[in-house]
């Protein structure tokens, strides 16, 4: 029986740094405000001009990938790219990495799990190796959040969070057990689906209809989250995904050598490390740098961990997320 590891990781962020004080310039808040309630110094903005898209991001996190696992784009079989922030509303982006890369007609599969989405594209890259189907699958997680956020002091309660980025994984097969990708484990609850979302445009609300039928301050095409609700299922759902993954690999937590969970907030990441027992060298966060770039939080963190030498061969290292949908999800890897 194959199993499936990660040999190559990359990610991308743009150079356009934004502060909690940049913010404080064209909305009612401060770097205190936001870094009490997030943990958020700064975020990285796709800048007018600049060239960066949510499919150029991923392409530039692809290619760095690709050469540290000592690939080319002829030896992938497969693409998998997770965002909620494609470039076009269809067709997806994967398709767009596919012609960017010049690669051949290989399958481009689009992931829409939110933050969730890196979690769910590595379990689908996982499964189709090892039934054999393939060997080398690239995934991508790629995020353009800046340019749809309301930038205003009525939307300040979810723009000062999100950021722009890419982060990008090669998984390859192997025939060694016990290493690679263990396991992963999937979960969704729908009924809870309009607690984090985006709801226009879309087939339900087209823009003219949004534009007749709105009033101007409740704007529905701008993300809304229900904050607290979020934080409260996430600190949960985290958790039992968590040990879902260890106790089916017969783990316990004081195995974990690293902790990557989604950057969604540092509070939430905070308390998930305190439940498990973990030290601040068990757990690596970022959202501090680029605040939660969603489908791309998890390669990002995951590949600046291991640049950093914090991730070592023979590691156990957990990846855990969780968001809108409510979808969540974890993977088990001995590195």
């Amino acid at each position: 029986m194959y199993t499936s590891k990660i040999s190559g990781l990359g990610s991308y962020v743009p150079e356009n740094v934004v502060t909690n004080d940049d913010l404080s310039k064209i909305m009612d808040t401060n770097d205190a405000w936001i870094q009490e309630r997030t943990g958020i110094k700064e975020r990285r903005h796709i800048k007018k001009g600049d060239g960066n898209s949510t499919s150029t991001m991923g392409v530039k996190a692809a290619k760095i990938a690709l050469e540290r696992a000592g690939l080319t784009t002829d030896e992938v079989d497969l693409i998998i790219f997770a965002t909620l922030s494609p470039d076009m509303y269809f067709p997806g982006g994967g398709v767009r990495v596919q012609h960017m890369m010049n690669m051949n007609t290989i399958p481009a599969l689009d992931i829409r799990n939110q933050c969730s989405g890196f979690i769910y594209a590595l379990s689908v890259a996982d499964q189709f190796i090892k039934t054999g189907m393939y060997k080398n699958v690239l995934v991508i997680g790629s995020e353009n959040h800046s340019g749809g956020l309301d930038m205003t002091t009525r939307g300040r309660g979810v723009s000062v969070i999100f950021g722009d980025g890419a982060g990008a994984a090669v998984v390859t097969r192997s025939e060694k057990e016990n290493v690679g990708i263990l396991s992963t484990h999937l979960h969704s609850e729908g009924a809870h689906a309009k607690e984090l979302s985006l709801e226009g445009p879309s087939t339900e609300h087209w823009v003219p209809e949004i534009i007749a039928e709105n009033p101007q301050e409740d704007i529905p095409y701008y993300p809304y989250m229900n904050g607290q609700f979020v934080f409260k299922n996430a600190v949960v759902r985290f958790s039992e995904v968590i040990n879902e993954g260890l106790q089916q690999n017969k783990l316990q937590a004081e195995d974990i050598d690293m902790l990557i969970p989604h950057q969604a907030n540092l509070r939430i990441s905070q308390f998930v490390q305190k439940q498990f027992k973990l030290n601040d060298d068990q757990v690596y966060n970022n959202i501090q740098k680029y605040g939660n770039t969603t489908a791309a939080s998890i390669p990002i963190a995951l590949t600046e961990a291991w640049e950093n030498g914090k991730i070592k061969e023979g590691d156990l290292v957990v990846l855990a997320a969780f968001g809108s949908g409510f979808t969540w999800g974890s993977a088990i890897i001995r590195w």
